[in-house]
């Protein structure tokens, strides 16, 4: 199995491969820096000075202080209150990112869980115990890990080989036994930004083949249409500065290599949804590549608060506000809205393939038109999944909210971020679905023979999962293979 190790901070497509079943390994000097912190925080509990969460109460309670002997209880009583989740649980993935950015998190060092938690942590991952961790309920921190914290303890439920277990019962299938947490250690299990950052590692890595496969559906859509290819030829597009422009035009170029099925040098311009997507791809892959630098500067971020240094004989506890993340709410805002803007212009451009008046095909791509509608409200589909990103797309940075009694009153909402492009990532992979199977018809409705061969490598892909659509079947069943197709990868360019 792949292991990650974890000698500096992660970046995101580490995160997403532990979240895809890596292992996650600890250098000597990760361990090290948890230990050091660990002394320091031991040291504090004992003997002062006051710090948030380890000797007081936390939130709108921060300046109650909290006795040595029942520092231990604050901790476990923090987990307790704070799992407050609700709804469907996150998928094993979701929970193994967020597990994953907790300890690289602890790993630098100004925490202070005892290097028992952390391996504690990295036990569930390397034993597949995920944790039971409702999705819903979080205005941008704490909650979903306090989840995960109740397993630590024997509380709470987590699935272990297919099974769902509580607590206890779980960590005993893996070998273990409930900790017994001590001071800051359950603060530390609920705070900070794991939860926000390791859902966007893996928004970013499906965004990555996302972009991939709307390039490879684009090609075959424009070629489907017989549309021109001038505009993106390379020296065109050069006089326009984007990294992602130029990755996707360059993209088109090598799908479309060799067809003879496009119009070279017939019409003066192209509908926008077929003319312009290196300028709409290339825009969001920036935005994509953005988006991937703030998350990797979150990984490389202490996020815990309070955050300790010193040394046990002259220890320094500092409170801040690192947990509040607006940047990485503000970039995950920022993608939603670029991949909506994605799926709609693919939604425009099923819509033409499917109107005679400008594809030159049988209306629908029915086979039969009139006794079959063809891919008719498959498109509706498609335009309700738009309008549903449209509404997803509205930022979460801006929800507001108050909470502890005043002591929280500004919220970023990165956890609501995260979760939401999720969905529309969900939904654009649908449309891109639907495009791509409209896309493989429209060619055998086509009749032609000459088709790039980087378009025939899809079609062959297609054709060995999804037969063509005669109205011969449920058409749901039909576009959830689409959605697959493109979740899984298109094939490349031979």
């Amino acid at each position: 199995m792949k292991q990650i190790l974890r000698d500096e901070p992660l970046d995101w497509r580490g995160v997403a491969a532990v979240a895809d079943g890596a292992d996650l390994v600890l250098s000597a000097g990760a361990w090290a820096a948890i230990a050091a912190a660990e002394r320091i925080v031991a040291a504090i509990a004992e003997h002062g000075p006051r710090a948030y969460g380890i000797n007081t109460g936390v939130g709108a309670l921060s300046d109650t202080l909290v006795p040595r002997d029942q520092q231990a209880r604050l901790s476990r009583n923090l987990l307790m209150s704070h799992a407050v989740g609700v709804g469907e649980p996150l998928p094993e993935a979701d929970v193994r990112a967020i597990m994953t950015v907790q300890v690289n998190n602890y790993a630098h060092g100004r925490s202070g869980l005892r290097v028992e938690t952390v391996e504690a942590l990295l036990a569930l991952l390397g034993a597949s115990c995920c944790p039971e961790v409702p999705a819903r309920g979080s205005v941008g921190y704490l909650t979903h890990m306090a989840h995960i914290g109740l397993v630590l303890i024997g509380e709470g439920r987590a699935r272990v080989g297919g099974r769902q277990l509580e607590g206890a019962a779980a960590l005993a299938a893996i070998g273990r036994r409930p900790l017994s947490l001590v001071a800051k250690e359950g603060l530390s299990l609920v705070n900070g930004t794991p939860c926000a950052t390791g859902l966007a590692c893996l928004a970013l890595h499906r965004i990555e083949r996302l972009l991939e496969g709307a390039n490879a559906v684009a090609a075959l859509t424009i070629e489907a249409l017989g549309a021109g290819v001038a505009a993106f030829d390379a020296d065109v597009l050069a006089v326009r500065r984007s990294p992602g422009l130029q990755a996707a035009g360059a993209a088109l170029r090598a799908r479309l290599a060799g067809s003879g099925a496009l119009d070279r040098d017939g019409r003066i311009q192209d509908a926008l949804s077929l003319r312009a997507v290196p300028q709409l791809h290339g825009a969001v892959r920036d935005a994509w590549a953005a988006a991937g630098a703030v998350v990797d500067r979150e990984l490389a971020s202490v996020t815990d608060n309070p955050i300790v240094s010193g040394t046990p004989e002259a220890p320094v506890v500092r409170s801040e506000a690192h947990a509040v993340a607006p940047a990485l709410a503000l970039a995950l805002d920022g993608l939603a809205i670029a991949v909506a803007q994605l799926a709609a212009m693919a939604e425009r451009r099923l819509d033409r393939m499917l109107n005679p008046a400008v594809s030159g095909l049988p209306p629908f791509l029915s086979g039969d038109p009139g006794v079959g509608s063809g891919y008719m409200i498959a498109q509706y589909t498609a335009a309700a999944l738009v309008g549903e990103n449209r509404r997803l797309a509205a930022p979460a940075s801006l929800d507001g909210g108050i909470t502890s009694a005043l002591q929280e009153d500004v919220l970023a909402h990165p956890t609501a971020a995260a979760t939401k492009l999720l969905a529309i990532v969900d939904n654009a992979e649908r449309i891109l679905g639907i495009e791509l199977l409209a896309g493989a018809d429209a060619h055998d409705l086509a009749g032609r023979q000459d088709w790039a061969p980087g378009t025939a490598v899809l079609l062959a892909q297609v054709r060995a999962r999804a037969a063509p659509y005669r109205d011969d079947r449920p058409l749901a069943d039909h576009l959830a293979l689409g959605r697959d197709l493109v979740r899984a990868g298109l094939a490349s360019v031979p």
